[in-house]
């Protein structure tokens, strides 16, 4: 009958022996005094070490000293006593005559045999090639941010241009439809360099609401409300972020629906208050624009949809809302909700005269 051989010490060292060495993975076996037992001829290459000449020195000695680093030491004695183990240990290897590496350490204790044959696996990978990927990748991402802030200022001024281009054209025209038209036109443009502008100063990747409401509001304000005792826009927003996508569709329908509330809520010089709400839980919010106007038209009344009813209802389905319209008496409430799962229906929604 068959038996298995056992595997004397002498075999399995030699084993592991061979391992180390022929290993595709720089690794250094070391002692319980830290002093190299072998070397992978992956490690000898790839630090400039000669295989022949280390064993039996200190794992500090390598090279020319640059593996003396105190945090390393104390990591391998800890793995020695068996303690701890070094993973994931980041080390700037610097070599004089050499560039300098980025390395990531891992060392383990190995037992086989009696105690004075204890031993350390010390592997190591180098990260520099991936780190400077990573810096080159950071640099052009910053580069890209830049140019396109640059791009949003450019936009904006041209689209300033144009809007003063449309005013001029609007105070020389002749027909009232058409001066209606180019005043719609120019306050359309003048949004959208608004929209831009904002966007030109947010951080890169997310955006502050609050602010961004703020600043945009008061810009609409500026160019369309000729007296500010009499009509105020308000601003309340919780400490939400966006991402810079969505916050051009949000923008965009805080501006229609504040224009629709500037041209139609407050005929005849009437008072009235506009106010503009978010709030968010989670991944649920709520944009609400009020005022205390005139109200929704009678029914009978035109209340046809004009540019902006569509403009607003295709953001909304951009955005997977909800857009539900409320005669507040006085006043018209207007809310876009976005919840994570809903199966109701969507009214039409219907802006006086827009």
């Amino acid at each position: 009958m068959a038996t298995d051989t056992p595997v004397l010490p002498d075999a399995s060292a030699s084993l592991m022996l061979a391992i180390v060495i022929t290993s595709t993975m720089p690794i250094i076996l070391l002692d319980r005094e830290l002093r190299i037992v072998a070397a992978s001829t992956s490690f000898c290459s790839a630090f400039d070490v000669d295989a022949a000449a280390i064993p039996g020195h200190l794992q500090s000695e390598l090279g020319g000293g640059e593996w003396d680093v105190p945090q390393l030491i104390s990591g391998l004695i800890s793995a020695i006593s068996g303690n701890s183990s070094i993973n994931g240990y980041e080390m700037h290897l610097k070599r004089e005559g050499h560039d300098h590496r980025d390395l990531v350490l891992e060392a383990h204790r190995l037992e086989y045999g009696k105690d004075e044959d204890v031993r350390i696996m010390l592997s190591v990978a180098d990260v520099t090639g991936a780190k400077a990927a990573e810096k080159l990748k950071d640099d052009l991402l910053r580069d890209k941010a830049m140019l396109l802030q640059e791009l949003q200022h450019r936009v904006a001024n041209s689209l300033q241009i144009i809007a003063s281009v449309l005013m001029q054209s609007a105070k020389t025209s002749m027909s009232d439809e058409t001066r209606g038209h180019l005043n719609d036109a120019h306050d359309r443009v003048m949004s959208v360099a608004s929209l831009q502008r904002q966007l030109a100063v947010s951080k890169a990747g997310e955006v502050d609401l609050r602010t961004y409401f703020n600043d945009l509001c008061r810009s609409i304000g500026a160019s369309m409300i000729r007296d500010r005792t009499r009509t105020k826009i308000e601003v309340t927003c919780d400490d939400s972020v966006t991402t810079a996508e969505t916050s051009v569709s949000l923008g965009l329908i805080v501006t229609e629906l504040v224009i629709n509330c500037l041209k139609h809520a407050f005929p005849h010089d009437r008072k009235g208050e506009i106010t503009v709400d978010y709030r968010s839980s989670g991944a649920d919010w709520t944009l609400t624009i009020c005022d205390d106007g005139v109200g929704m038209p009678d029914e009978g009344e035109d209340s046809k949809p004009g540019l902006g009813t569509s403009i607003v209802e295709a953001l909304a389905k951009q955005l997977g809302a909800l857009i539900v319209v409320t005669n507040a008496r006085p006043g018209t409430h207007v809310a876009i909700e976005y919840i994570d799962i809903f199966d109701i229906s969507v009214p039409r929604l219907a802006l006086a005269g827009r």
